[in-house]
């Protein structure tokens, strides 16, 4: 029995050896046809370390270099020499206002029969202006100078006088009323309003020229009797 069992197992180691053999061969063959060489596998060399002391020695201080200034070169000359260039000072602003007035009258001339005298030539008299013509009442308005009665001054029986100063223009119109005395404040109320719209005067002249002028009015309310 056992020798059976012996040979049975040879038999089979036999045909596996065979079977790789062949396989191994045919790996030959192909790698020989396509012309591809396995790599062959080189063993790792072993790692070499060494051992470097660190130098703690401190680095050298650095040295400091010499300040050299750079020198500008020197323009080459001009062929001419410029002028100097001299800064003007700019002329202040005139803040002063110019009046412009009207041109004085021409000095009279002496006359020629002036004598001189121990004091020096006679001054010559200066012209005298012209006279002023005061304003007057215009005929044809003389009838309505004086103003109505104030109802309420009627009422209380008031009686008066009213004295006005009023500004006479050159067109004979009155263009203000001043109060110099009054009775009441109603009544001269009613003379201001009265003289602004109906009194009219011939204006004020002087040398013949339409002047305003002022002139003082005096005007006397009294009720009528019954």
């Amino acid at each position: 029995m056992y020798a059976q069992r012996y040979d049975g197992g040879g038999k089979r180691k036999s045909v596996g050896l065979g079977a790789a053999i062949a396989v191994n061969a045919g790996l030959v063959a192909l790698l020989m046809t396509t012309g591809v060489v396995p790599p062959i596998m080189q063993p790792d060399k072993p790692l070499i370390t060494e051992n470097i002391p660190l130098d703690l020695t401190p680095p050298p201080e650095p040295i400091e270099q010499p300040r050299v200034d750079r020198v500008e070169p020197s323009p080459a000359p001009l062929p001419f020499t410029p002028e100097p260039v001299v800064d003007l000072p700019m002329p202040a602003p005139d803040m002063t206002t110019t009046m412009i007035l009207p041109p004085l009258p021409p000095l009279p001339v002496p006359s020629s029969g002036t004598g001189m005298g121990s004091g020096g030539g006679a001054a010559a008299a200066e012209p005298t202006p012209p006279a002023l013509v005061g304003a007057s009442i215009d005929p044809r308005f003389a009838g309505a100078f004086q103003p109505d009665y104030p109802a309420a001054e009627r009422r209380a029986e008031r009686e008066g006088r009213v004295v006005v100063r009023v500004l006479i223009g050159i067109d004979g119109r009155v263009q203000a009323v001043e109060q110099v005395s009054a009775v009441s404040p109603g009544l001269f109320e009613a003379t201001r309003r009265h003289a602004l719209a109906r009194w009219r005067f011939k204006p004020a002249t002087r040398g013949g020229v339409p002047v305003e002028s002022w002139k003082t009015m005096t005007l006397r309310f009294v009720l009528s009797a019954g």
